[in-house]
């Protein structure tokens, strides 16, 4: 089915001259279907990365991410999207929902999105100034329970917190400060067939201090099977300064809760706890060939287990945004990872980023 509805939209592409405005063409191409109003966009982005972990691959080019967008519009009430992706040398389906926009304080969405969980995960691909999430390096897989390195992202997507789901989400704004989100959905990720009657809950509600000051809090239960039908919770907190593109950014956050793909202990499901921070600073250039400049830092620290002593590790990536024209832009980053004396790895990776 999904590769159907690719097709067809490639196609539908391939037509769009005959039916578009040439206003439209300097953008995203939008054509008429029966009762809705369809646009197409994508991005495309393409990583070559190092490891200087044994068993890692010490280089590796590779396609990211190599999605189409389509977005609906049938009326203000309701749209939808629908967003394939090839990345990996796969086909995947990320966004697919419909959506009803009763008020601006309450949209309700069915289908497939990401939970209502932690701001690095919700931000998209397209604005986040770290490669990977999760800090990843090739043949590291030494974080208890979700494996890989010990990062805030690596903890909420492995152990089913964030990232995309089915199900149902309500969000909206309460007046100039305030909003919310909150999802109800199966727990099984984009696999699409659940695992038993049981669903996971995640809620965020924000707060805006100021215009450029906004303080979140967040709670996301998953449920699992171990022999029967279990259910784990974690909670966090995030601030962020500042906003993509516009200055100096700064975004803060910690997380814990139930890592349950630890073996249970005499003390129960273990818990872990993982916090992190990425600062950046964007810097508008006159060149001609570039539009802008962006230094960043990020340093994200977990620990899998806190009854376990000695099992922390920490990620630190220093970085650089090169700026074509708006979200267009090449990336560099060093992810830098201590996972204990003599055990530290490095990957180096730079990404190119088309926005189309």
């Amino acid at each position: 089915m999904c590769r159907r509805l690719v097709a067809v939209a490639l196609g539908a592409g391939l037509l769009v001259p005959a039916t578009v405005a040439p206003s439209a063409l300097s953008a995203q191409v939008e054509i008429n279907a029966r009762d809705a109003q369809i646009r197409f966009g994508g991005r495309l982005h393409s990583q070559f990365a190092t490891s200087s972990a044994d068993g890692g691959k010490v280089t590796d080019f590779f396609t990211r991410r190599a999605r189409l967008t389509i977005d609906v519009r049938v009326t203000p009430l309701l749209d939808a999207r629908v967003q394939p992706d090839f990345g990996g040398g796969k086909l995947d389906l990320k966004d697919a929902y419909f959506r009803l926009n009763f008020d601006r304080a309450f949209r309700l969405s069915m289908g497939q999105f990401k939970r209502a969980f932690d701001i690095f995960q919700l931000d998209s691909s397209t604005d986040i100034v770290v490669v990977e999430r999760t800090g990843r390096i090739d043949g590291v897989d030494g974080c208890a329970g979700p494996g890989g390195v010990c990062t805030l992202s690596r903890f909420t997507e492995k152990l089913g917190y964030s990232d995309r789901d089915i199900g149902v989400r309500v969000d909206g704004s309460l007046g100039e400060r305030v909003s919310y989100m909150a999802t109800l959905t199966n727990g099984t990720g984009t696999s699409g067939a659940d695992e038993n009657s049981v669903k996971s809950v995640a809620a965020r509600l924000s707060l805006g201090l100021t215009d450029e000051i906004t303080l979140s809090g967040n709670v996301s239960t998953h449920d699992y099977l171990d022999g029967k039908t279990q259910t784990a919770a974690a909670y966090g907190m995030d601030l962020e300064i500042g906003g993509f593109r516009s200055d100096t950014h700064l975004q803060l956050g910690f997380v814990s809760g139930k890592n349950w793909l630890i073996e249970r202990s005499r003390r129960g499901v273990p818990r872990f706890l993982t916090w992190q921070g990425i600062a950046s600073h964007y810097v508008a250039l006159e060149e001609y060939r570039l539009v802008g400049i962006e230094p960043l830092a990020r340093v994200s620290w977990g620990d899998p287990d806190r009854g376990a002593p000695a099992d922390t590790g920490m990620v630190v990536t220093p970085g650089l945004f090169l700026y074509v024209k708006g979200k267009n832009r090449i990336g560099v980053n060093l992810d830098i990872y201590d996972h204990g004396p003599d055990s530290m790895q490095y990957s180096f990776k730079l990404q190119t980023y088309l926005y189309y």
